[in-house]
């Protein structure tokens, strides 16, 4: 038999994390880390049984066959193990694999969980094991398996069906049909033109040029202008009119902080102010939970746990927060009493809000500390938290309607009279807010000075395609995966080529479209969005212990294999063409716009006159400007590593390449493209020429209006 030892062995997942925990725990324990999960269902087939219970076959991970067997070794003479894995269904999965593998007992207290990696949530946590929690094991293996058989039952009949290689899933199927169904839309609308009429006035004896816009005849009705005919009529009609105060409206509101992040709207806020990926966004938070060496407190986790969908906080985190606003701003940046914000309905609430460790601990100490990514993070977390707990921006509203001739104009107006949490941090929003500024002070009966009178033509948008904040945000009010699973999913989608990247939005391909339109067809549930949910809905109840796992897996195999035998039936024998996207390529052999196909390396272009002509090049991106070397086109390509980069079209035979950015701009010394580099500076990249300019300041608000 094995001697024991006097340590204790403590696992965790994480490399950094077990790094951080073991100088917290110091020379009594041995922190070592998985590196995720170490079993898994088996790669070469289904691994679950149907028949009996749906009971999965799980296999050791390949690369975790050392680590195992040093773990049972290190087990088999510590005084205590301790599973301290990821406070998240998928840690208390792998702390149950661990649990079967070193033959631990699965009633013994050895389960630890911290929601922040700082030494006092570490040691409280240490010091109140609990048994793995079996409920929560269940519900992350009925997701397992429920993926496991949609995968390998779904994913063989979308390679006869369309092309090999395909894949589908529960929650990418629907994400991929959220974008489909949104450009169907798009397509599906129908533009109508309206006009509207904007009065640039001011006040006699004031310099402050203010908007109103028509809203309606004198008499209050509401006025819609469709044509310009009808536009330009009503200017003549208001030629020489005098615009006249008619009624003033004043009004005071309280504009309340958002809450603090939760998974999900932390990558919808990093997406829109940083402009990162979920994937990068989640990537930067691991490692601010995990630890990082701060100077003067050594490796210590900066945010807490980041899986979450609760924005509940603690009393301590609270207090520590209003102590730095008190201290740093003033008791009257404190809410008169503590803010409370509603949780969502499905909420689970086992982990606070993401928020900093330490409130005191300000963004800025940090800089130079962190890598960009995490100093851009933490300072979005930390400003979010902050302003959470700070007072209402309280502001003034006028709304003033203003007659001429038989035309009533209207103006709104905000003034600040408290900045509260504003003063620190202001939510991101999709669409763009636009509200007006303080008015001048105006009183009724006044005549005001007409400075320009504007008719604008204008005609309404389509819905607008999703991007990567308000993707997340739909799957998620649609209740559509869970807040770990939103960043996998859109890299998955994105990967498999169902959907790709224009710009900032995402657009279905060809492929994604003939893909959903077949899933709609054939397997209606599974990319239904209410069916979707429902069955989240169903492992959140296995997760609470109210529902067996095995019985929501026994409703859903009813109906889907049901409905896969009929689709194997229906479609017999039929294939299903992708359309080919025509480019505009031009052919140089015969003249045909080539198409972009798919193949085993990615796409490419190809001359859709095959066999005939069989020409076929490298899919390239053509971007701005040309070379300054030899004149041919600019093209984006992409380094090993991804980073962007601009060459020539012409390859080795010019050798011209850049990182800096080709611009429309020309040269005013030789007339050739001009590149942008960091800082906004736009240069010549001819070296017989060097011309370069600074990058031009943005003009302020007050220097626009002033041009109006």
């Amino acid at each position: 038999m094995a001697r024991k030892t006097q340590s204790n062995l403590v696992i965790v997942e994480s490399p950094s994390k077990a790094k951080t925990i073991q100088k917290y725990l110091g020379p009594g324990y041995e922190v070592v880390a998985t590196r995720g999960h170490v079993r898994d269902l088996p790669k070469s087939k289904i691994g679950v049984d149907i028949e009996h219970d749906f009971t999965p076959s799980y296999v050791l991970m390949t690369d975790k066959k050392d680590l195992v067997k040093k773990l049972k070794d290190q087990a088999a003479k510590s005084k205590a193990v301790y599973l301290a894995t990821d406070p998240d269904r998928e840690g208390e999965a792998i702390s149950w694999h661990l649990a079967q593998l070193l033959s631990l007992n699965l009633q013994d207290q050895n389960r630890v969980t911290f929601n922040a990696v700082t030494k006092s949530s570490v040691i409280t946590g240490m010091e109140h094991p609990r048994s793995v929690d079996l409920d929560l094991v269940d519900a992350q293996q009925a997701r397992r398996v429920l993926d496991r058989i949609v995968g390998y039952k779904l994913s063989p009949f979308l390679w006869k069906k369309v092309r090999r290689g395909l894949s589908a899933g529960r929650v990418q199927s629907v994400a991929v049909r959220l974008i489909v169904d949104r450009e169907e839309e798009i397509r599906a609308f129908v533009s109508v033109e309206y006009w509207s009429i904007d009065a640039k006035l001011q006040k006699k004896g004031d310099k402050t040029v203010f908007g109103a816009y028509l809203y309606g005849t004198k008499d209050g009705k509401k006025l819609q202008v469709e044509n310009g005919e009808q536009a330009q009529q009503i200017v003549a009609a208001l030629d020489g009119a005098q615009y006249v105060v008619a009624k003033i409206k004043k009004g005071a509101r309280k504009r309340q902080p958002a809450p603090p992040f939760i998974t999900s709207t932390l990558q919808q806020e990093a997406s829109r102010k940083l402009g990162f990926t979920g994937k990068r966004t989640m990537k930067a938070a691991q490692e601010l939970y995990e630890g990082v060496e701060v100077p003067k407190l050594g490796t210590t986790g900066l945010i807490t746990y980041m899986r979450t969908d609760s924005s509940r906080i603690s009393d301590e985190a609270r207090q520590q927060g209003n102590d730095f606003i008190r201290k740093t701003y003033g008791d009257n940046y404190l809410p008169p009493k503590p803010r409370v914000f509603k949780q969502k309905a499905s909420a689970q609430d086992g982990h606070e809000a993401i928020r900093p460790t330490m409130p005191s601990l300000r963004p800025e100490k940090l800089e130079g500390v962190l890598t960009g990514d995490q100093f851009k993070l933490y300072k979005l977390i930390w400003e979010r938290f902050m302003a959470s707990l700070m007072a209402d921006c309280l502001q003034n509203t006028m709304q003033v309607d203003i007659v001429a001739g038989d035309y009533l104009f209207r103006a709104s107006g905000v003034s600040v009279t408290f900045d509260g949490f504003t003063v620190l941090y202001v939510e991101g929003k999709d669409d763009e807010e636009r509200e007006g500024g303080a008015l001048p002070d105006l009183v009724e009966g006044e005549v005001l000075k007409l400075k320009k009178l504007e008719p604008n033509q204008h005609f309404t948008q389509p819905p607008p395609r999703y991007t990567e904040a308000t993707l997340i945000k739909a799957l998620e009010e649609n209740g559509i995966g869970r807040p770990s699973t939103y960043a996998p999913t859109i890299s998955t989608i994105l990967a498999r080529d169902y959907v790709e990247r224009e710009k900032k939005t995402f657009k279905p391909t060809p492929l994604g479209e003939v893909t959903t339109q077949l899933m709609k067809d054939m397997f209606k549930e599974i990319v239904d969005v209410k069916f979707t949910a429902t069955v989240e809905d169903e492992l959140d109840e296995v997760e609470k212990g109210k529902l067996p796992w095995v019985s929501v897996l026994e409703q859903f195999y009813g109906r889907f294999s049901k409905t896969l035998e009929t689709a194997e039936k229906k479609l017999d024998g039929t294939r299903i063409k992708v359309p080919d996207e025509e480019s505009d390529e031009v052919c140089e052999l015969c003249g045909r716009k080539m198409v972009i196909k798919t193949g085993r390396f990615g796409k490419f272009l190809a001359c859709p006159g095959y066999p005939e002509c069989k020409n076929t090049k490298p899919l390239v991106q053509a971007t701005d400007g040309e070379c300054p070397k030899c004149g041919k086109r600019m093209i984006a390509r992409k380094s090993k590593k991804g980073a962007k980069y601009f060459a020539c079209e012409g390859g080795k035979e010019c050798g011209f390449m850049t990182w800096d950015t080709p611009t429309k701009e020309r040269c005013p010394k030789c007339g050739k493209t001009l590149f942008k580099k960091r800082g906004g500076i736009l240069y010549c990249a001819d070296e017989a020429c060097g011309y370069e300019q600074a990058a031009q300041p943005k003009k302020t608000k007050e220097e626009e209006s002033s041009n109006e």
